[in-house]
C-alpha cells in the first residue's frame, strides 16, 4: 500500500519561512508527477507547485518567486521550501503524486496534509 506522508509545517510569523517534505512509500514502481496543493478555510483546493519527471517546476502565480519545488527521486521524496510567507499563505498544505503501485494502474494519491499557519 502507498503512503504519502508530510511533514514540516508549523505556525510562523510573516516574513518566515518553512520546508515541507512529502515522502512516498510502498510498492511503488514509478513516480511521474509530484505536487503541493493547498486549501484554505472555506475556499477551493489549489495548485501550489509541482515537479513532473524531467520537466520544469510550475507554480501558481501567488507563490511564484516565494516558493521553491524540488525532488529527491532516490528517496520518492518531494520537497517545498516557503520564503517570505504570507499570512494568505495560511492553509492545509497536501501533498500528491501520480505513481504507479505494483500490480496496480497509474493513479493519483494524497498525503493526509499538514498546517501551516502565517501570523501577521
Amino acid at each position: 500500500q502507498v503512503q504519502l506522508v508530510e511533514s514540516g509545517g508549523g505556525l510562523v510569523q510573516a516574513g518566515g519561512s518553512l520546508r515541507l517534505s512529502c515522502a512516498a512509500s510502498g510498492s511503488i514502481v514509478s513516480i511521474n508527477g509530484m505536487g503541493w496543493y493547498r486549501q484554505a478555510p472555506g475556499k477551493q483546493r489549489e495548485l501550489v507547485a509541482a515537479i513532473v519527471s524531467g520537466g520544469r517546476p510550475k507554480y501558481s502565480n501567488s507563490v511564484k518567486g516565494r516558493f521553491t519545488i524540488s525532488r529527491d527521486n532516490a528517496k520518492n521524496t518531494v520537497y517545498l521550501q516557503m520564503n517570505s510567507l504570507k499570512p494568505e499563505d495560511t492553509a492545509v498544505y497536501y501533498c500528491a503524486a501520480a505513481l504507479l503501485q505494483m500490480d496496480h494502474d497509474w493513479d493519483d494519491y494524497w498525503g493526509q496534509g499538514t498546517q501551516v499557519t502565517v501570523s501577521s
